[in-house]
């Protein structure tokens, strides 16, 4: 389990380079919320964008995921655990006024950018003053 990172995966490399060639600047693995213990994998902290990816393995991807076969239950129930954080995630968030965009590993990291830059600049076209 050691070397399982949690960041700088290669599907989060490859959205990092896309969002990055599409002419977007980002945090990386920051807390978008002071206090709230959640890393986004890319934060645009001005405009209150959070974005992760999510790994199919580690959340359960409806594509992707197949059920372990040794210690099932432990597993079974991890995954539960995984996915009412992420909806807590997305709440509490919610709540502080940001937009969370949530990416499967497996999509084209081109589209994810894609969807990554249309929110973006919609937030900044809603701000006041704001046209980027």
């Amino acid at each position: 389990m050691r070397s399982n990172r949690y960041r700088d995966t290669k599907p989060e490399l490859a959205l990092r380079r896309a969002v990055h060639a599409l002419g977007l600047r980002y945090r990386v693995a920051a807390r978008p919320v002071a206090g709230l213990r959640r890393t986004a994998d890319l934060v645009f902290p001005r405009i209150r964008v959070a974005v992760f990816l999510d790994g199919c393995f580690w959340h359960g991807c409806p594509e992707h995921h197949s059920v372990a076969k040794t210690n099932s239950a432990y597993w079974a129930e991890k995954l539960r655990r995984n996915r009412e954080r992420d909806e807590e995630t997305d709440r509490l968030l919610g709540e502080a006024g940001w937009s969370v965009i949530r990416i499967w590993e497996h999509v084209d990291p081109l589209e994810a950018a894609r969807r990554v830059a249309e929110v973006v600049h919609r937030m900044r076209a809603a701000q006041p003053g704001g046209t980027r």
